[in-house]
């Protein structure tokens, strides 16, 4: 165990409770989505059931499967003991509190659950920069950025919500901080992994080095999202969004992900990132035509790149963790095919498919998120099986 840590093997790392909490959480929010949506269920929560779906997803189901990367990374980063033993408990239940709270904030209040809710955010934001400063690791505080932003963003929606506005700022906020950070990590670690495994597998044409290339494409894309936050509605924001989709397309396409069909725990990885410039060009398109909804881009980038992204990232970080193999098995695959239906379903949907689709896509996201829960809990809740045997998330 980690620093000398005796307890609970669910609390000896972060990605432990907070992967499997998350995913719970993911498929348990969505479950109740479509009963809220369709008026069979009543939660006792001030807010809309739109905006509690919104929020549930973006400000509870995101920042928990950060917080499971994070506080496994950041370790790594800085060559400090992980958080472990009652400060992840705390942490843990305060996630929980602000769950509870905010399904419950018609009988609490909404700014009562609001103080509730943003605690979590606030309490993590200032245990990763307090780590990352200890640990000296000055090159990675830029992803704080990407995590103050969402804790932002959350504190926005409340503000909306409690003034009863419809501005829509905290839900682009968050979308935006949560495509920024997988930009991020995913540029660090989609090259990174497809790179080992073809050194190993299949020698030949290798994902490009990070370059000036990727650095303005995600100049590009982090102007066109801040654009779209400010100004949705603008066909200038279309465009911007539009450019920065091409790029985002073309910085994929040099990651070699065509060589890696023969394993799917890689090749999800390229899959899950392809949202990120579908996201961009369908709500350009929204913007600049009257034939695409904004829904469709909206659930590319949320059910697609922030679905399929983090359950990659989930199963990868949980075996490399836990001394398992980092290869594919029938469950996991599974995992990942449900995982894509649900996108795609859901994007259909909002391009205007039956609405069986939707009831598809909430199916098998639910399915996905189950999948991880009863596949990878077993392993999150017992001692690795070989503690030596820890790789990079």
């Amino acid at each position: 165990m980690p620093g000398g840590y005796q307890g609970p093997a669910l609390f000896s790392y972060g990605f432990r409770p907070f992967f499997l909490f998350g995913a719970v959480w993911a498929a348990l929010a969505v479950a109740l989505w479509l009963p809220l949506y369709f008026g069979v269920f009543i939660l006792p929560t001030g807010l809309a059931p739109l905006d509690w779906h919104v929020h549930e997803l973006l400000y509870g189901y995101v920042p928990a499967i950060v917080a499971g990367f994070l506080l496994t990374s950041i370790p790594n980063w800085t060559g400090r003991f992980p958080l472990a033993g009652w400060p992840l408990i705390a942490l843990a239940l305060l996630w929980l509190a602000g769950r509870l709270a905010t399904a419950a904030s018609g009988i609490l209040g909404l700014v009562a659950a609001a103080v509730v809710d943003s605690a979590f955010l606030l309490v993590f934001t200032g245990v990763c920069l307090r780590e990352i400063m200890a640990g000296r690791n000055w090159r990675n505080l830029r992803v704080l950025l990407g995590l103050s932003t969402l804790t932002l963003g959350n504190l926005v929606f409340h503000v909306e919500a409690a003034l009863d506005t419809a501005t829509g700022y905290g839900q682009r906020i968050g979308i935006a901080a949560a495509i920024a950070m997988i930009m991020l990590v995913g540029g660090r670690i989609v090259p990174s992994f497809t790179r080992n495994w073809l050194h190993r597998e299949n020698p030949g044409r290798l994902p490009a080095p990070l370059d000036g290339f990727d650095a303005v494409a995600m100049a590009a894309a982090i102007a066109a999202l801040a654009a779209w936050v400010f100004w949705p509605l603008a066909a200038l924001s279309g465009v911007l969004l539009g450019g920065a989709g091409v790029l985002q397309a073309i910085r994929l396409a040099r990651w070699a992900g065509d060589r890696t069909t023969r394993e799917p725990m890689v090749l999800i990885l390229h899959v899950g990132y392809a949202f990120v410039p579908l996201g961009f060009v369908l709500v350009a398109l929204a913007l600049l035509s009257e034939h695409v909804p904004v829904t469709a881009g909206i659930h590319a980038w949320t059910a697609g790149a922030v679905g399929v992204m983090t359950l990659a990232v989930m199963t990868r970080a949980t075996l490399g963790h836990t001394g398992g193999q980092l290869m594919t098995n029938r469950a996991t695959t599974t995992i990942y095919a449900l995982i894509c239906l649900a996108a795609l379903a859901r994007i259909g949907a909002g391009l205007g498919a039956p609405v069986a689709w939707l009831q598809v896509a909430a199916a098998a996201w639910v399915a996905a998120f189950l999948g991880f829960a009863m596949t990878y809990g077993p392993m999150v809740i017992k001692p690795s099986r070989n503690p030596q045997q820890r790789r990079a998330v």
